[in-house]
């Protein structure tokens, strides 16, 4: 099996690059699986992948994920799992082997961690055919308070932000892609230009959180991740083709 990087780039050189955030609100266990089956196969032909979040994740179980994921498999669309991974190298060994028996492609982990842990991760994924998606920028408004927030970066001494240090970190250790908000469309510029292609830009906060689609791809971004854009859309079908058209232009 190819690396979940090529199989991503495969799927998107054909179907677009959007990614659906399923990122669903309701509590009733029944519905979410329903709910997101529906959202597959209506959508699939506008999408390369689709993320799930932790609030969806831990209501569904190991069965049910192994069920929708195959789905997504056989329509051709990959599968992350977003619960911002952060721990203790045996921790994220565990929670990787778990993820993966759920069928899940990649994970988006947080590089708060360290280098060091995330080393490990990086590799025991690629080991494993699996990605990761590391945590560069969120696109909620409060996220620069946090991201920009000035650290000393522990290799070379010097002050830099929060945000830079984790696109070094990222890139040094070969993570398969960044999230960069599309509501730092600068910041998108600016990764992209230090990544030189090593490592794609994944952009979340399109539509309900401000960001613009096409500044975020003429920024650089490599793949939208869209939710209540399109799932709240009063015909996300044709939400997603919109957005489709825009990712296979840029």
């Amino acid at each position: 099996m190819i690396g979940f990087r090529k199989r991503i780039h495969s799927i998107a050189l054909e179907k677009g690059s959007v990614i659906l955030a399923n990122d669903l609100d309701d509590l009733n266990i029944d519905k979410l699986e329903n709910k997101t089956l529906k959202n597959i196969k209506t959508l699939e032909k506008y999408l390369c992948a689709i993320k799930f979040n932790f609030h969806l994740i831990l209501p569904l179980g190991e069965n049910t994920l192994r069920r929708i994921n195959k789905v997504a498999h056989d329509v051709g669309l990959q599968t992350i799992a977003d619960i911002k991974l952060n721990d203790i190298g045996n921790t994220n060994k565990i929670t990787l082997d778990r993820l993966w028996k759920c069928e899940f492609d990649a994970v988006i982990v947080n590089p708060i961690m360290g280098p060091d842990n995330l080393r490990q991760l990086i590799k025991k994924a690629h080991d494993d055919k699996r990605g990761v998606i590391t945590l560069v920028h969120m696109s909620h408004p409060g996220a620069k308070v946090g991201y920009g927030l000035q650290v000393r970066d522990p290799k070379t001494k010097k002050m830099i932000t929060m945000h830079d240090l984790f696109l070094k970190w990222s890139k040094t250790l070969g993570a398969d892609g960044v999230v960069v908000g599309s509501t730092v469309p600068n910041l998108i510029k600016k990764a992209s230009v230090d990544l030189k292609g090593q490592s794609e830009i994944y952009s979340p906060g399109v539509g309900t959180q401000g960001g613009n689609p096409q500044q975020t791809l003429n920024a650089g971004a490599n793949y939208l991740i869209v939710g209540r854009t399109i799932i709240n859309s009063k015909d996300p079908k044709q939400e997603a083709k919109n957005l489709q058209q825009l990712t296979i232009q840029a």
